[in-house]
C-alpha cells in the first residue's frame, strides 16, 4: 500500500516553495543523522516513549544516536515538518539502517522477533 501524498500538480506554484522549506532545517538534520547512524531515535521531552525506546535499545546493546525536539509545551511546529516528512503521526520516530520502523512498541517487537539484529547484520 502506498500512503497518499499531495502531488506537486495540486500545490499551487506560488506556495509550493513554501510547502518545500517549511522547517526544512529539523528534516535536513534528521536525514543527516539517519545517514551517518545505524539506529536513530527522534523524539521529545516529557514523553515517556521515546526513553522507552532508548531503554530497550540500550538492554538489547544497541548504540544509537538520539535527537530531541521540545517538548509538549514548545517546538510542536518545528516535530510537525517531521510528521509530515515521514508520514509518522507519534513519538519516538525509530530508524534502523536508514528506514523508519516505527516507535517504542514497533521498536520492542523487533528486538524480541530477532528481527533488528537481522537489520543491523
Amino acid at each position: 500500500m502506498t500512503r497518499p501524498i499531495l502531488s506537486e500538480e495540486h500545490i499551487h506554484p506560488a506556495i509550493r516553495e513554501r510547502v518545500a522549506s517549511h522547517h526544512r532545517s529539523i528534516v535536513d538534520e534528521v536525514q543527516a543523522a539517519v545517514a551517518a547512524n545505524r539506529v536513530v531515535v527522534v523524539g521529545m521531552g516529557m514523553n515517556p516513549m521515546p526513553k522507552k525506546a532508548r531503554a530497550a535499545l540500550d538492554a538489547a546493546g544497541v548504540p544509537y544516536k538520539y535527537l530531541e525536539y521540545g517538548n509538549y509545551f514548545n517546538t510542536w511546529r518545528r516535530r510537525n515538518a517531521l510528521k509530515m516528512w515521514t508520514g509518522w503521526p507519534t513519538f519516538p520516530m525509530v530508524f534502523v539502517q536508514g528506514t523508519l520502523v516505527g516507535g517504542a512498541a514497533d521498536l520492542e517487537a523487533l528486538i524480541a522477533s530477532g528481527e533488528l539484529k537481522k537489520l543491523l547484520a
